[in-house]
This record gives C-alpha cells, sequence and structure tokens, in this order.
C-alpha cells in the first residue's frame, strides 16, 4: 500500500501500524546515538570542516526524520539520542581525558546541534488528515 493519497496526491502518515512505528522510532534513537558520537570526534579533529559536517548531519538527521514520519516525534526521536550520545561525552574521566575542549568550536557544537533538534521539532508538520476508510 502507498503511503501517497490518492486524493491529494501528498504523502501521508508512514508507516501507518503502530508497532513499524515504534521500530522507526528506536531506529531514529540508535542514528541518533551514533551521529551524536561520531559528531562529537569529528567537530574538533578537522575544525572548522568537521564541525560543519558534524552539524550538517546531526539536521539532517533531525529533518529526515521529521519528513519520514511526518511527525514532530520523528525529529525528537533521533534528537534525543544525539543528546544523550554527546552529554555523556561531555564527561571526563578520572584520568583526565575527555573529548569537549571548552573552546568555541565545542560550544558551537552542543548549542548548535540542540537548536537544530529544537528547530526541526517544532518546523515538523503533522501528517495531513486521512479518511477513516483508506487509512485501515
Amino acid at each position: 500500500m502507498s503511503a501517497v493519497s490518492p486524493d491529494t496526491g501528498e504523502w501521508g502518515a508512514y508507516p501507518r501500524g503502530q508497532g513499524a512505528r515504534i521500530a522507526v522510532y528506536a531506529a531514529l534513537v540508535v542514528l541518533g546515538l551514533l551521529t551524536g558520537a561520531a559528531g562529537t570526534l569529528v567537530q574538533d579533529g578537522w575544525f572548522p570542516l568537521g564541525l560543519l559536517l558534524a552539524l550538517a548531519a546531526a539536521t539532517g538527521l533531525f529533518w529526515g526524520g521529521a519528513k519520514l514520519c511526518r511527525t514532530k516525534a520523528g525529529a525528537a526521536a533521533p534528537g534525543a539520542g544525539w543528546v544523550v550520545a554527546v552529554l555523556l561525552m561531555t564527561s571526563s574521566r578520572a584520568e583526565g581525558d575527555f573529548l569537549f575542549a571548552a573552546g568555541l568550536a565545542s560550544y558551537v557544537y552542543l548549542f548548535g546541534g540542540m537548536l537544530a533538534a529544537v528547530m526541526c521539532t517544532t518546523i515538523a508538520l503533522p501528517a495531513p488528515p486521512v479518511p477513516v476508510r483508506k487509512n485501515r
């Protein structure tokens, strides 16, 4: 069954089943965790292009999740995974090792990624209304 409505030609909510939707949200959370971890390693290593690459990857994931699911939760799920990964990596270890230096690039990555997650979550449009007979 196609997710495109034959009446309007617009995309509806995808996927329609509750179990499949939960699986997609879980996959988006995992992708958010991976994107946050990879961005943490790249953002300061290849400054300034690494910072731009990390922010572009995070923003693309948030917006892609919103467009895929056509819900605000589609953008919030990878955003939550990204925030968890980044916040877990901000703490320093007992040996003195850390991944975020106290510099401009780290703060731009932290606040820029959080801002992108919030923007994509609030901009994402919900699915257009679909008649009950066509939804089931």
